[in-house]
């Protein structure tokens, strides 16, 4: 497996990883949502954009040529947040995951991050105990609005 930075001609790729991976976990989100809402925070200029924000580092995990994970980070001030992390359901459980956070920390701490976050949907337990073998621990809940509805989250903090 090979971790390299993204590009804009991973921006495919990213939303078949993004949309399966989805599809895969949030049962509570009908297929419409989900989809409105890949395209929407992987439409092209939203990609473009997060590959050119300062402070940012984003990363695809490749396998025999094919891209099967991907993470995004950006750091402002000393705080680093995950944005973005998915494994293709078809490659979870091979350390993929591991490995793109490790390697998204080690890039953000070059920004001179001193604590990472990450939020997730409450409903994601798989992803909740992901960040908590990373060594993060529950430190607040919020809501997020998705397909009109209000989605509560869970906020994970890693002091570095």
């Amino acid at each position: 497996m090979e971790l390299r930075p993204a590009t804009m001609d991973d921006r495919e790729a990213i939303r078949e990883v993004a949309r399966a991976t989805w599809h895969d976990t949030y049962d509570e989100l009908d297929v419409e949502t989900i989809d409105e809402t890949i395209d929407d925070w992987y439409g092209d200029e939203t990609l473009k954009l997060a590959l050119e924000q300062a402070g940012t580092a984003f990363l695809v995990a490749e396998k025999d040529g094919e891209v099967v994970g991907f993470t995004h980070g950006v750091v402002q001030n000393d705080e680093g947040d995950v944005l973005r992390m998915a494994v293709h359901p078809d490659h979870q459980g091979e350390g993929i995951g591991t490995e793109l956070h490790e390697r998204l920390r080690e890039d953000l701490q070059d920004f001179n991050m001193e604590r990472m976050r990450a939020i997730d949907l409450a409903s994601n337990e798989v992803g909740q105990r992901f960040y908590e073998q990373q060594g993060f621990e529950r430190t607040g809940e919020g809501e997020v609005e998705m397909g009109g509805e209000q989605r509560r989250e869970v906020v994970y903090t890693l002091e570095l």
